[in-house]
């Protein structure tokens, strides 16, 4: 829900309510109405009633204030949507204006072609088109980004599926048509021609669809404490260069898969870069898979930190993808097993937050890595998510042929992952002290989750236990027994 919150200014996204009552019904002329007045008749049109302000014109002050007050809203609105710490990104909030100059301009024109015909006290003008869009505005605008803050902090059925699902998408959706409707019917009333109407409408959707298609601004993106102090990431035609010269050496060096052995192969993929602890994590685990499970030359380790530009190719989706394809090429794809680990922050949206400034970096969610999977014939493969609300990649990830383990259930946060921790509760349960012991995943997990149980409680964790979920798949199971006994006779 995140990426679909409406990233204009809604203050450009309404229209004016004309009222049509003969003149006797009108409101009698008040060319001096107080502010709330205008707020509290643009609350009225939002539920399609029209606004009593004929004849009234509103002050700069006047517009100014609830240009500044909506403003404020909207912001408030949008930090509700980030899963705990946020950073304001006051470049996304400036190109999120980008719709002002042709609403305005559109409604300037249609509110020119408005000829009086002696009828009375009418409303008319842009300032007061203006001023009664925002407080139009705020009802749909706050009811859509709440609905988005409710998604991605999880408290609205994380889990849903079928109907529950469908009836989800149907509130999204006429949320949004809600809106839409509002701003065509004040229109209407204000301009009183159709064709003004229709054009004001096709500009306003037209900026919602490439708002919620293209630009999907992060106006505030989650900030873990101390990230003000992380390194940052220069960018220049030498950093480039260096990361391709850096990613050749990564695929050049892995090795090929040895007939008639079950290699175990690895991608490890860290794309938070303003927390050492997913650093500290990915090569931990790197080196795990390395000393453990004979993964010597074998494991492509993804990360983005700015300490570490020259050594290790950037954890971005591409790379992802294109890692995969390159372990594909080398290991036998329907015997040798892939292992992939991915450690970050995470969402009730289920996307795996991504960071590396300047460096534009898109999110992960578990669709996107099926399908790179499906798309990598890779057949065998143990997964696991060390992330908040991790258990939603469950469902998306689940084949007969998939081992997935996950941090946390669809509902609850992780633990471990703040600037002062060595290691998440997770990654530390599982592969820096359990996978040390076996070679047994499913057998490390469930000694793991006791281990977390009382770790987040003795840490005083207040919103539950994280609650970690597995799911095997019954076709992997007799090739990680397979493997398991092959690593111990080689010890």
């Amino acid at each position: 829900m995140q990426g679909a919150r409406w990233h204009h200014r809604p203050m450009t996204d309404a229209s004016l309510s004309l009222d049509t009552r003969p003149p006797a019904a009108q409101a009698p002329a008040n060319t001096d109405a107080p502010t709330w007045r205008w707020l509290l008749e643009g609350l009225r049109a939002a539920f399609f009633l029209r606004p009593r302000m004929a004849g009234c014109a509103p002050r700069p002050l006047q517009v100014l204030l609830l240009s500044v007050l909506f403003e404020l809203l909207m912001l408030g609105l949008w930090w509700l949507s980030v899963v705990g710490p946020a950073a304001f990104s006051g470049l996304a909030w400036l190109v999120s204006w980008w719709m002002v100059a042709p609403l305005l301009w559109v409604a300037w024109w249609a509110l020119s072609r408005v000829s009086g015909d002696g009828a009375g006290p009418r409303l008319q003008g842009l300032a007061s088109w203006y001023m009664l869009t925002v407080g139009a505005a705020v009802p749909t605008q706050t009811a859509f980004m709440a609905f988005g803050a409710l998604s991605v902090h999880g408290w609205l059925l994380p889990q849903a599926t079928g109907f529950a699902a469908t009836a989800l998408w149907a509130v999204q959706w006429g949320l949004l048509l809600w809106h839409l409707a509002v701003m065509a019917v004040l229109m209407a009333r204000f301009a009183r021609r159709a064709v003004p109407t229709l054009a004001y409408t096709a500009v306003l959707t037209g900026g919602f669809a490439v708002s919620m298609l293209y630009l999907n601004l992060q106006v505030w993106t989650p900030r873990a404490e101390g990230a003000a102090n992380a390194p940052v990431l220069s960018l220049s035609q030498e950093s480039f260069e260096q990361q391709q010269a850096v990613w050749q050496d990564a695929v050049q060096g892995l090795a090929a898969e040895r007939p008639g052995t079950v290699d175990v192969y690895g991608l490890v993929f860290a794309p938070y870069a303003a927390e050492d602890v997913f650093r500290r994590e990915s090569h931990m685990v790197a080196e795990v898979l390395r000393q453990r499970f004979d993964a010597q030359g074998l494991v492509l380790h993804l990360l983005n930190h700015a300490e570490t530009s020259g050594e290790l190719p950037w954890a971005t989706p591409l790379n992802l993808e294109r890692g995969l394809q390159a372990l594909a090429a080398r290991m036998d794809r329907e015997q040798d097993v892939l292992v992939v680990y991915m450690t970050s922050h995470g969402g009730g949206d289920f996307q795996l937050a991504a960071s590396h400034w300047p460096l534009d970096v898109q999110p992960v969610t578990p669709q996107w890595l099926r399908e790179a999977l499906d798309q990598a014939g890779i057949r065998h493969r143990v997964i696991a998510i060390s992330a908040c609300y991790s258990g939603g990649w469950v469902p998306p990830l689940a084949t007969p042929t998939t081992l997935v383990m996950t941090a946390a259930d669809a509902t609850h946060t992780s633990y471990g992952c703040g600037h002062k921790s060595p290691l998440t509760f997770f990654g530390r349960a599982l592969f820096d002290e359990e996978l040390r012991k076996t070679h047994d995943f499913a057998q490390a997990f469930a000694r793991a989750v006791p281990v977390i149980r009382q770790r987040e409680e003795e840490a005083g964790k207040d919103d539950g236990f994280s609650n970690p979920q597995i799911s095997m798949g019954e076709d992997i199971a007799p090739v990680l027994q397979a493997l398991r006994a092959r690593l111990e006779a080689k010890q």
